[in-house]
């Protein structure tokens, strides 16, 4: 757990993303909290995440999700020296190492 992260505001708000049941309650919920673009900028790296994961070049992440090579470099540090988050929703998902949203 990151203290330096920690509050009672985050554990409240991480409390309420807990409390949802369905993508629709997502929806909902995140489109009261957030603008359009945290949103797009959160599913940015989301799947930014996921294409690194696979081991694809920067060139082609720019390509098909339009991140700028520093958000890429981010996202790449987070996945190589961060707390594993990426990693541990990768593996609830069912899209976890080399063959993470790959279709079979």
């Amino acid at each position: 757990m990151n203290d330096k992260l920690q509050d009672g505001n985050i554990d409240a708000l991480f409390s309420a993303i807990l409390s949802l049941e369905t993508a629709d309650e997502c929806y909902k919920f995140f489109e009261d909290l957030c603008t359009v673009p945290e949103l797009k900028a959160m599913s940015q790296r989301l799947a930014v995440a996921r294409m690194l994961t696979q081991r694809h070049i920067y060139s082609d992440i720019v390509a098909e999700t339009g991140a700028s090579t520093a958000t890429i470099s981010r996202v790449a540090r987070a996945l190589n020296y961060g707390s594993d988050g990426y990693h541990l929703v990768f593996d609830r998902i069912g899209l976890s190492g080399d063959t993470c949203g790959k279709e079979e």
